[in-house]
């Protein structure tokens, strides 16, 4: 590929790898900003357009994204309400200044010298969190971006500077967050949740306002009062944060993390004269948890196994005291002979909710392996010779017949076994 006939061109490494390279964090992507091109010159050099809203290309040989050098000007409320000026003349200083964090607004050129107009290295080295400027307010998807950079980059010490938080809150009051599609939402979401101390993310939205209005069924959480008992931190906005520390020691999966974020859902809609108990709370959130889901195009797989740590998680809490009829109970409702996979995800996330109370943190959940075990004795049973020796109509009611038989006698040696222990 020969660009030397394009003499004006210009080619910088910008981002994330020039933030990473700053931090010494590995990085294996890599985004470049070319200064002085047309689209038409792009292409004559084997690039492939893929940006709809303005010109990124592809490199015919690495597959990197290229995007031309732009500048942007608000012209309506929310995320797309920006008209784009991405002509040759464009510089890449300009093109820093749109960005959104100093950090993010660094660029390196050929020869490795470093064009810095937003003071992002010094913002680096005082682990600060820092909008461009003001123009920051213009793209609400900007406060997503703050709270997941600082979840990503909390175990490196880094704090949202003070006059950025103020800019975000000011921004949710003018009605900018309002604006925000709910894919963009999601997609955001879903990398904090992915992420590490993916709890911050959400504190960060709750600080600025931001939760009350993208997430209104969480922050009504916070404030709520719990049984002192059974929940030593009392307040339920605050269990949900724990569990979901604990939900991200104990595993990777989304599904599991967007389960332990919505598992209490119902509390927050627990009438005022039944507090600080919440009865029932455990069905009244799945109408919240499909609304949530609906309004934010949450992932099937995600939904579902969130309705079911919902609707079940208590009744894991409570597993070496349930019936064989109820163990079985659970092991239908929850889908476990045709999704052993979720059953498994079900108990991760019910041990995250246990374990997410002030001081219980370390705590054994021997329920979890209770029910493992139950699951275990209810699929040892032999289906195919029961249908060997039934109609087709009583096939269904004899294999449940034989694993409620199955499971009481699970019960009694799992009941043995803890007296011989004692």
């Amino acid at each position: 590929m020969n660009v030397g006939y394009y003499c004006e061109m210009q080619i910088y490494l910008v981002g994330g790898a020039v933030r990473d390279e700053q931090l010494d964090i590995p990085h294996s992507e890599r985004d470049w900003c070319v200064v002085g091109a047309t689209p038409d010159e792009m292409l004559d050099l084997g690039y492939r357009q893929v940006g709809k809203d303005f010109p990124v290309f592809l490199h015919p040989e690495t597959r990197e994204e290229y995007a031309l050098a732009r500048k942007e000007r608000k012209t309506a409320p929310g995320y797309h309400g920006f008209t784009f000026d991405f002509s040759p003349d464009v510089s890449i200083e300009e093109d820093l200044l749109r960005r959104d964090l100093t950090i993010n607004a660094m660029a390196k050129d050929g020869d490795g010298k470093l064009i810095d107009p937003s003071g992002g290295r010094k913002d680096i080295k005082e682990r600060q969190l820092r909008h461009v400027s003001e123009a920051f307010s213009e793209d609400p998807v900007r406060i997503l971006r703050v709270a997941k950079f600082a979840a990503r980059l909390h175990y490196q010490g880094f704090q949202i500077a003070p006059e950025t938080l103020q800019l975000m809150r000011r921004m949710v009051a003018d009605g900018e967050v309002n604006a925000l599609v709910p894919d963009r939402v999601w997609k955001e979401t879903e990398e904090a949740l992915r992420g590490r101390n993916l709890r911050v993310y959400f504190e960060v939205l709750r600080e600025c306002g931001a939760l009350a209005v993208l997430f209104p069924e969480v922050d009504a959480l916070f404030g709520v009062p719990q049984p002192e008992q059974w929940h030593p931190e009392i307040d339920t906005g605050v269990h949900l944060l724990m569990v979901l520390d604990q939900a991200e020691k104990i595993s990777n999966d989304l599904d599991v993390r967007f389960a332990a974020l919505t598992h209490d859902l119902g509390k927050g809609t627990t009438p005022r004269h039944h507090l600080p108990g919440h009865a029932g709370h455990e069905t009244r959130g799945l109408a919240l948890i499909r609304q949530v889901s609906e309004r934010l195009r949450v992932p099937k797989a995600c939904r579902d196994l969130a309705l079911i740590v919902s609707e079940f998680h208590t009744h894991c809490h409570r597993a070496l005291e349930l019936r064989a009829k109820t163990l079985l109970k659970v092991l239908e409702r929850t889908d476990a002979f045709r999704r052993p996979e979720r059953f498994e995800q079900f108990l991760l996330t019910c041990e995250a909710d246990a374990r997410g109370r002030l001081g219980l943190e370390q705590r054994r959940y021997p329920q979890a392996d209770y029910l493992r075990g139950a699951f275990a004795a209810a699929t040892a049973v032999d289906a195919g010779a029961i249908a060997k020796d039934h109609t087709n109509g009583k096939i269904p009611k004899a294999i449940r017949r034989a694993r409620l038989t199955a499971l009481r006698e699970f019960r009694r040696s799992a009941a043995a076994v803890e007296e011989d222990e004692h």
